[in-house]
C-alpha cells in the first residue's frame, strides 16, 4: 500500500482529501504544519506528497524548497487560485503537477496514479515489519516475538499491521476498522474490541508481553506502545 502525505492548514480539506483517496488504495498521513510534514517525511515512507500553497507560516512553495534539498518525492500542489503565475512559481519550486480546487476524487486519483506511473517503482516492499523485538511476517501473517511466533487471522494481521507501522499513535476504533475492513464496510465498530480481546487472549497464551504493549487509550482507542 502507497502512503501519500497530505498537508493542508485546513483540517476538512485533509479529511476530505483522504476520503477521496483511501478508496483508491491509499494511506494518507495528515499534517496541517508545514514544518512538522518535513520531520514526518524525513521519518516516514512517503510515495507522494499533496501540498497545499496557502498555509500560515510556511506556504507550499516554501515547503516544496525544503522538500527538494532532501528529497524527490513526487509533489502535487493544491491551490484555489488559477494564476499561471502560481503554476509557474509552483513548478520552478520543484513541484511535479498542479491542481486547482475545487476538484472531484475522479481528477484527484486520475493525478495521483498518472504522476505515480511517471516514477521508477519502488523496490519490492519488505515482507517483514521490525519495532524493537517485533516482527510481524507479511508472507506467514505472523507475529514473531524473539522466539516467540504466533499466526493471525486476516484481520488480526491488519490490525497489527496499523498499530506496529505507527507504534506511538493512537488509533480511533474507527482507523481500525478502516484499516483491517473494506472502507466502504457496514462491520459494527465494536467489531473491534472483540477482535483486540481475542488478540490479546492469544498472544498473552503464547507468552508474548502483550500487557507491554497494545494498550487502550480509553476513550479513544488503542494504541501499540
Amino acid at each position: 500500500m502507497r502512503t501519500i502525505l497530505l498537508i493542508d492548514d485546513e483540517q476538512r480539506m485533509l479529511d476530505l482529501i483522504e476520503l477521496f483517496l483511501i478508496p483508491h488504495g491509499f494511506k494518507c498521513i495528515k499534517e496541517t504544519s508545514g514544518q512538522k510534514a518535513l520531520g514526518i517525511l524525513k521519518k516516514e515512507k512517503v510515495s507522494l506528497v499533496l501540498l497545499d500553497i496557502m498555509m500560515p507560516e510556511m506556504d507550499g512553495w516554501e515547503v516544496c524548497e525544503k522538500i527538494r534539498e532532501f528529497s524527490d518525492v513526487p509533489v502535487i500542489m493544491l491551490t484555489a487560485r488559477t494564476d499561471k503565475l502560481d503554476l509557474v512559481k509552483g513548478l520552478e519550486s520543484g513541484a511535479d503537477d498542479y491542481i486547482t480546487k475545487p476538484f472531484d476524487e475522479r481528477e484527484l486519483s486520475a493525478r495521483v496514479n498518472a504522476l505515480l506511473r511517471r516514477f521508477p517503482k519502488e523496490e519490492k516492499e519488505t515482507e517483514m515489519i521490525i519495532y524493537g523485538d517485533f516482527r510481524l511476517d507479511k508472507e506467514t501473517y505472523s507475529l514473531q516475538f524473539r522466539n516467540l511466533k504466533v499466526p493471525l487471522t486476516l484481520k488480526e494481521f491488519f490490525i497489527v499491521e496499523a498499530l506496529i507501522s505507527r507504534p506511538t499513535k493512537t488509533y480511533t476504533r474507527e482507523q481500525l476498522l478502516h484499516a483491517a475492513w473494506d472502507y466502504n464496510t457496514y462491520t459494527d465498530i465494536r467489531t473491534v474490541d472483540s477482535h483486540i480481546r481475542n488478540l490479546r487472549d492469544k498472544l498473552k497464551t503464547t507468552g508474548f508481553p502483550i500487557d507491554e504493549f497494545l494498550k487502550t487509550v480509553w476513550g479513544i482507542g488503542y494504541k501499540w506502545n
